[in-house]
């Protein structure tokens, strides 16, 4: 397995250049200019020039990309356009942010996908298959800036309810914005979460009926084993390695969902963070925040690789 890791550590290399050359070239090809962006409108030119030139920015592309990926290995990300702060200490205030939501949302939805894909797997035709499945069409489709909106219209802002509607109120019943608290969490979690929970059902289902019919579950059986050990205990645990997979890719989608989440609820995190440095043309921030996020998605998808030895002993990772 050490093997295995450290293969994987150095294919890694690869995938960070060409995410670094990618972002570095998109940057550069958005109209504007960050040295005049800094000293105003109406600055005369000596004064944009001089800014340019302390920023490096009057150097080829080339040149340029070198110095960025030569600070980036002794881990200097360099310094924001817009502040001036170190890069580092700007994801830093807000890399926890972000990686609890991505990482609550996640747990919510394998939570609620497995119970849902399980149900619907072993009652397959029933009523409860097509309307678990009917809601997970619905938790696909909904974008998650217009969910969370509503998720504020009726949750945090109350709304009006007829009175003969009994014990429920229009009192707001958690904060529309912010980070921290339980009553902050809640809706962003839940707004992240709710398309990764509708995937996780859809592949929980099909993968349980996959091996729901093999011969060693009609052998477990057999043998006079309960249904709920049949179906945890042998089905489940060989149906998971694809539903582990898809979770690996989820939270990497979840790590890009959150710009639009942090925007909706107000949340300093880096989604935030990038959508402010890129209307500020503040390449630095940009870069290393992307650079991070890339990072840490190639540290998940890691940990899943490593988990199929877990869940499958006959899979050799070396």
């Amino acid at each position: 397995m050490f093997t295995f890791i450290i293969r994987r550590l150095l294919q890694t290399i690869p995938v960070l250049i060409g995410v670094s050359i990618l972002v570095f070239s998109l940057m550069h090809l958005i109209p504007g200019d960050p040295a005049q962006i800094m000293a105003g409108e109406s600055a005369p030119e000596e004064q944009v020039e001089n800014i340019r030139e302390r920023l490096g920015l009057n150097e080829s592309l080339p040149v340029q990309y070198g110095k960025f990926i030569t600070n980036a290995v002794q881990g200097d990300l360099g310094s924001s356009v817009r502040s001036g702060r170190a890069v580092t200490k700007e994801i830093g205030g807000r890399f926890w942010v972000t990686v609890e939501l991505a990482l609550y949302s996640t747990i919510l939805s394998v939570f609620l996908g497995l119970i849902a894909g399980i149900v619907s797997a072993v009652r397959q035709y029933s009523f409860s298959d097509v309307a678990i499945m009917i809601v997970a069409l619905f938790g696909l489709s909904m974008p998650n800036f217009w969910l969370g909106l509503m998720l504020i219209q009726w949750f945090a802002m109350g709304i009006d309810l007829p009175s003969w509607i009994p014990f429920i109120d229009s009192t707001a019943w958690f904060k529309p914005s912010g980070w921290g608290s339980f009553s902050q969490v809640v809706l962003p979690v839940i707004t992240l979460g709710t398309a990764g929970a509708a995937i996780v059902a859809r592949m929980t289902r099909s993968s349980m009926l996959d091996v729901i019919d093999e011969d060693y579950i009609r052998t477990a059986r057999a043998k006079g084993a309960k249904e709920r050990s049949v179906i945890y205990r042998h089905a489940l645990k060989n149906a998971l390695i694809p539903v582990v997979t898809v979770v690996g890719l989820q939270f990497g989608a979840l790590l890009g969902g959150t710009i639009l989440v942090e925007t909706v609820f107000a949340i300093n995190g880096m989604g935030t963070l990038i959508v402010d440095s890129i209307q500020a043309r503040d390449f630095p921030v940009v870069q290393g925040t992307i650079l991070v996020v890339s990072l840490l998605f190639v540290f998940v998808n890691l940990i899943v690789d490593i988990s199929y030895n877990f869940l499958n002993k006959r899979i050799d990772l070396d």
